[in-house]
């Protein structure tokens, strides 16, 4: 997926509104995926729908009261909220609006797997697929067919797998052939394992500390790490002496240094800059 800066501005708007819903007891994220999906779907076939909720030149109040119009009781409230922050934010054209909704639908159903940890399972099975349709060029021909009725892509693809996979890499898998668009289905799956394992890894922050950390050191930054990510994250702890003081905190591609050599390295580039 590429977008420009403002659809990436809008999308991080977006995705920090999606934590926040699913952080939530009562939202139910595959729920909320399967909605946000849905929509995808109708943006994609109401051209002059995509571009009015896209549109610039109109305010974000007049934006959101277009899709609260639309949507209001036909969604979850949850997923309500995840289309505000949406409407509401300025997006580079129509069909980033539509990539970036894509994007949340697939995390809200991968933040689903999560929570019932069966995200390894997800990964492992729509790894499974890609192969499978790897290995037989004429299924994916039949799948990436642009002119092929969409009812009979979902039969095809419920028939193959609808009883040997989750219920959430079926509809991720669904959604793929249903947006291939000429981009092949093999390579949208292959970005939805790559997604996957990037999600799972996500999960785990591996620190590197100073020194040894107590039980209650450990359970202290959990707790820290669960509230500022907003679903559970397990730490893997490694001790390097040579970071000096404090520590360093990688989850996916974030990392927070608060390492005595870090704040070092930094004091350092900035004097260079003087």
């Amino acid at each position: 997926m590429t977008l420009h800066a403002a659809s990436r501005e809008a999308l991080g708007l977006a995705e920090e509104r999606l934590g926040e819903v699913l952080a939530d007891a009562g939202a139910d994220a595959a729920t909320v995926g399967d909605e946000l999906l849905s929509v995808v779907d109708l943006l994609d076939r109401e051209i002059g729908l995509r571009r009015a909720v896209s549109d610039a030149s109109a305010s974000s109040e007049a934006r959101t009261a277009l899709v609260r119009g639309l949507f209001d009781g036909k969604l979850s409230e949850p997923a309500l909220k995840v289309l505000d922050a949406v409407a509401g934010s300025r997006w580079s054209s129509p069909r980033e609006l539509t990539d970036g909704l894509e994007s949340l639908g697939r995390s809200a159903l991968l933040t689903a797997a999560e929570k019932t940890g069966n995200v390894d399972t997800v990964e492992s099975q729509l790894f499974q697929v890609a192969r499978v349709v790897a290995n037989h060029p004429e299924l994916e021909a039949a799948l990436s067919d642009l002119t092929g009725p969409a009812d009979a892509k979902r039969t095809l693809v419920r028939g193959l797998f609808a009883d040997k996979v989750d219920v959430v890499t079926e509809t991720l898998v669904e959604q793929v052939v249903r947006r291939a668009k000429g981009r092949g289905v093999g390579v949208g799956l292959d970005k939805l394992v790559k997604l996957a394992a990037e999600r799972r890894q996500r999960s785990v922050a591996y620190v590197t500390s100073a020194n040894a950390l107590t039980d209650e050191q450990v359970a202290q930054l959990g707790a820290k790490l669960d509230d500022i990510y907003g679903r559970p994250i397990a730490l893997h702890v490694e001790v390097d002496p040579r970071l000096g003081g404090g520590l360093v905190v990688r989850v996916g591609d974030e990392v927070i240094d608060g390492s005595a050599a870090g704040q070092l390295a930094a004091l350092r580039r900035r004097l260079a800059r003087a």
